[in-house]
């Protein structure tokens, strides 16, 4: 009873009192007891068609980290005809890898950048170099250039990403944060999709690579003005100390009705966590050694598992077995895309970890089939549909 009458304090003072002064109502045992007990007025769970728009602004850095992984896929024998490098495998695979080397840069200072400058202004710094890199890309003449425009691009592939799953878990009602936070791998797979579907005519159409490129400037600027109406990120905000302009921020994607609540929780989490800093040395070691060293691991095991091979040379691994790249390259989108739709479906029902064993399971019986597809077990045309398999699964 005390923890109702709390709350109901808090928001008949909704808007006589300061936010820090709202959320100071409400101690320890109080808020625990209304998180638990859902027993806030009545009051549901916040609506969550005010914070989609939000998100999916800011999954159009994903869509471009997507894009960007897979715009060379088809056109690399093009590329490499135009610019004069043709059957040089180094020059070949340093076209494509080489945004990885930007987005290695990218992501060592996403960190010192989002929480310097906000998460709205880290996205829009995250899609400059997107579109400066198309530009060289798409109008080079010769490798150095092609390799310029690439590295570009890859440091704005290194800081969206992280910024956008940061946001979206700050923006989201909670409810909902894991369906949403599935968006960012759909909007990954769906920038994959459309730069395979976009790459189909470049055998047909002399220089249409260059289009492939120039394509991807037109999402990047889409993401650096529509950031402009964006909310920002009120974790960010309250850590600032602006808490007035969290809680503006909080009404916006939340509603009113749960601004307070969402302010209460803000300062709870701040007093679990803020009385003492945390060094860099203790990501290495100590107590947040193990939750660093199990999620870097995880991330570490997917990209050991081949993923990006698919993306970047599906076409010629698919023509160099018969296979018509095209046909097979849209298998590949339609069953990435496949996987984060039922990821997004089962997120918020069957939870993280269950999700993850099953995906892990998953990868080991699909890598094993390609292990039989490429010994002397199986022959023939077995053996292609194995791997084939093996790799679309």
């Amino acid at each position: 009873m005390r923890a109702r009458q709390n709350l109901r304090d808090a928001f008949s003072t909704y808007k006589r009192v300061s936010s820090k002064e709202a959320i100071d109502i409400f101690d320890k045992e109080d808020y625990s007891a209304l998180l638990q007990n859902g027993i806030a007025q009545g009051i549901t769970n916040p609506s969550w068609r005010p914070s989609l728009p939000h998100i999916l602004v800011a999954t159009i850095s994903s869509f471009l980290f997507g894009y960007h992984l897979g715009v060379v896929n088809e056109p690399l024998e093009s590329i490499s005809l135009d610019l004069g490098f043709s059957g040089n495998t180094m020059a070949e695979g340093l076209v494509v890898s080489t945004c990885l080397g930007g987005a290695l840069i990218g992501s060592l200072f996403s960190g010192w950048i989002t929480d310097g400058v906000g998460r709205r202004r880290a996205f829009q710094l995250s899609a400059l170099p997107m579109m400066v890199g198309a530009f060289v890309s798409a109008t080079t003449n010769n490798l150095e250039g092609m390799l310029l425009g690439r590295f570009l691009v890859g440091t704005g592939m290194g800081l969206g990403p992280s910024v956008a799953s940061l946001y979206v878990t700050e923006v989201s009602p909670s409810y909902i944060r894991g369906t949403y936070g599935s968006f960012i791998q759909i909007a990954t797979c769906l920038g994959l999709m459309s730069a395979l579907f976009i790459g189909i005519p470049v055998k047909e159409i002399v220089g249409w690579w260059r289009v492939c490129f120039w394509v991807s400037a037109i999402p990047a600027s889409i993401l650096a003005l529509a950031m402009e109406f964006c909310v920002e990120s009120p974790h960010w905000l309250h850590k600032k100390g602006r808490h007035a302009d969290a809680e503006a921020e909080f009404e916006k994607v939340l509603g009113g009705l749960h601004v307070k609540l969402a302010m209460a929780e803000l300062s709870k989490s701040d007093r679990g966590d803020g009385t003492d800093s945390v060094k860099f040395s203790e990501l290495l070691y100590g107590r947040h050694f193990r939750v660093v060293f199990i999620g870097s691991t995880l991330y570490a095991f997917q990209q050991l598992s081949g993923i990006n091979a698919v993306f970047y040379f599906s076409s010629t691994v698919f023509k160099s077995a018969g296979v018509p790249s095209d046909l097979a390259n849209i298998c590949v989108g339609v069953a990435n895309l496949s996987g984060s739709i039922v990821a997004m479906v089962l997120m918020d029902k069957l939870g993280r970890k269950v999700l993850l064993l099953g995906s892990f399971s998953g990868m080991v019986v699909a890598m094993g089939l390609q292990v039989i597809a490429a010994s002397s077990i199986v022959t023939g045309s077995g053996s292609v549909y194995l791997s084939v398999g093996g790799m679309l699964l």
